[in-house]
């Protein structure tokens, strides 16, 4: 068999149910490479665990924060905040030889030609509003009003940035910047835990949380740097929608509560690229 570009997120290793799956994901073949699109777990342990387990597993892992990741958590023992804690997270996939958003991007040899994998770390700003709301503070209190708080608000913190839309405006720069370098023959598969545009947040329960789960900046990406999929997780939504005729694969695992009610014996992994017609 052909070997497989698979992905998954939203692992959420904290939960038992969710460590059990995880202790099931399994190459198809020896050459098989796997995206984790975010959000594997809390603490510095769980993470380092997983994805030690998975990199011993696949040919090559290829990783990018979720929110999770960066919460400074009151629980784990590390508890470093903000930029500082990215990073700390970027040394730990280098030790086990995983891809970050940090390092040069890999390329899948596809039978139709090179395609270029690319981890994005972007964030949010808070434009993607409660319909209605004219500004970041209008659409977060209508949030607190419904009673719709991501945890981020406590958890995630920007330093050295004074708040989270600074660290995503920075965080775009630079990521764009390395995104107009790829040689423009070659296509890429997008990997970021956000969506990278607002449309699959329509499908929230509650909107309100919409304004947590990506930016405009990242509108036209998929099509400006020639995607033939974009990855993403943090709805807890699995799914495959298309945009401007390029595949959008949600890719999350999520919550006990949410995939056992889909499945007793949910299978995460997303085929992306490759195997078998």
């Amino acid at each position: 068999m052909p070997a497989s570009l698979l992905a998954v997120s939203d692992l959420h290793v904290a939960y038992d149910e969710n460590r059990s799956v995880v202790d099931a994901i399994m190459p198809e073949t020896d050459d098989d490479w796997l995206i984790v699109a975010g959000d594997v777990g809390e603490r510095f342990d769980d993470i380092e665990a997983t994805l030690s387990l998975l990199r011993g597993r696949f040919r090559r892992v290829i990783w990018t924060p979720g929110n999770h990741e960066l919460w400074t958590h009151p629980g784990d023992a590390v508890q470093l905040r903000g930029q500082a804690r990215y990073e700390a997270l970027v040394r730990l996939c280098r030790e086990l030889d995983v891809v970050t958003p940090e390092d040069d991007y890999p390329v899948w040899s596809a039978p139709d030609g090179p395609v270029v994998v690319v981890p994005l770390f972007a964030l949010y700003d808070y434009s993607f509003r409660v319909p209605g709301a004219d500004t970041k503070e209008e659409s977060l209190r209508r949030a607190h009003d419904a009673g719709v708080v991501c945890t981020d608000e406590f958890l995630l913190h920007p330093d050295p940035y004074p708040d989270r839309e600074s660290w995503c405006r920075a965080r775009v720069a630079v990521t764009e910047e390395r995104l107009a370098a790829i040689d423009p023959t070659l296509p890429t598969v997008l990997v970021s835990h956000w969506p990278l545009v607002r449309q699959p947040t329509a499908a929230l329960w509650y909107p309100e949380f919409a304004q947590w789960c990506g930016t405009d900046l990242t509108a036209r990406w998929h099509t400006r740097f020639r995607a033939v999929a974009a990855v993403y997780g943090h709805l807890h939504i699995p799914r495959s929608t298309t945009y401007d005729g390029v595949a959008f694969e949600e890719v999350s695992l999520g919550y006990p509560r949410e995939w056992g009610r889909r499945s007793r014996a949910p299978a995460p992994v997303r085929r992306i690229l490759g195997g078998l017609p």
